[in-house]
């Protein structure tokens, strides 16, 4: 396991991996790739019981993940690929013909790491859930953890797969809402606002902690608390505070960011502010 400087210093180089890859094919989506960045290292470096080098799509006898809001992805390919799972030169064929790394994760690619085609939002969490369901059919007690995106609360899918998961005691899946208050279309509250998530998940019978996504060690603890409430007849929900474009400062919180790519001169402005500690793909 590596320290928190260590994390911190990870999370710098996952930040420059995305400006970057967005950047050099002027698509994708930094703003939430970026504002998740402590949260996917936190998982993929302290959390996760996974094995890079032996990949399969069953996941048995291994924690699993599942990206909803698969338009994040940039930050989930550089962690998976500096965490082992595939080489980090790959990463250079972002969003490029018939690279293993698209706009959206996809499963046909056969990229390690993947085992849902995400991107259709509302999805991620029924398929996380049915996962969650199948360990504990089959006796693996190991768990499932899925990220969904604030704006996705909007899809009446979310409260399905949240009422069947209390109903069925699905105590065995962690879950993450990414809370940083902007979608596609502006702010949540203009969009349509959420309301106290707090008390809606809580009424649909999930166990509710709450973090603050850009502190790596409140993130640590968090999902180890949550770990703590695994097994009790209750989903777990962590409703994560982040700042959109965290890390960049003429892009934090600002909407435009959510789907517009650096170009050259904010490239060379972002990696200013972002250190090159793992080297540069």
């Amino acid at each position: 396991m590596a320290s928190i400087p260590e994390l911190k210093k990870i999370c710098s180089q996952v930040r420059r991996d995305i400006v970057r890859m967005t950047s050099a094919v002027n698509s994708g989506h930094p703003g939430g790739s970026l504002g998740c960045t402590e949260f996917f290292v936190a998982l993929y470096y302290e959390i996760m019981n996974v094995n890079p080098s032996a990949f399969d799509m069953d996941g048995k006898n291994e924690d699993v993940f599942f990206l909803s809001n698969g338009h994040v992805s940039p930050v989930w390919y550089s962690v998976l690929a500096h965490r082992g799972f595939f080489p980090v030169s790959e990463l250079g064929t972002f969003r490029r013909i018939n690279s293993r790394l698209q706009g959206h994760p996809t499963t046909a690619e056969k990229l390690p790491g993947i085992r849902m085609s995400s991107g259709s939002l509302g999805q991620g969490l029924s398929v996380a859930v049915g996962a969650a369901l199948a360990k504990k059919l089959n006796g693996d007690k190991n768990f499932v953890y899925t990220l969904q995106s604030d704006g996705e609360m909007e899809e009446g899918q979310i409260w399905e797969a949240a009422m069947f998961a209390a109903a069925h005691k699905v105590d065995n899946i962690i879950c993450s809402l990414d809370l940083n208050g902007i979608q596609i279309d502006g702010k949540t509250d203009e969009v349509l606002p959420l309301g106290d998530l707090k008390v809606k998940w809580q009424a649909f019978g999930w166990i509710v902690l709450e973090s603050n996504g850009n502190d790596i060690e409140n993130v640590i603890a968090t999902l180890k608390e949550a770990q703590q409430h695994t097994g009790k007849g209750k989903p777990v929900m962590i409703l994560m505070k982040t700042i959109l474009g965290k890390g960049v400062d003429f892009m934090e919180d600002k909407h435009k960011w959510h789907g517009t790519a650096p170009n050259a001169e904010e490239l060379q402005k972002s990696l200013a502010q972002l250190e090159e500690t793992l080297g540069d793909y």
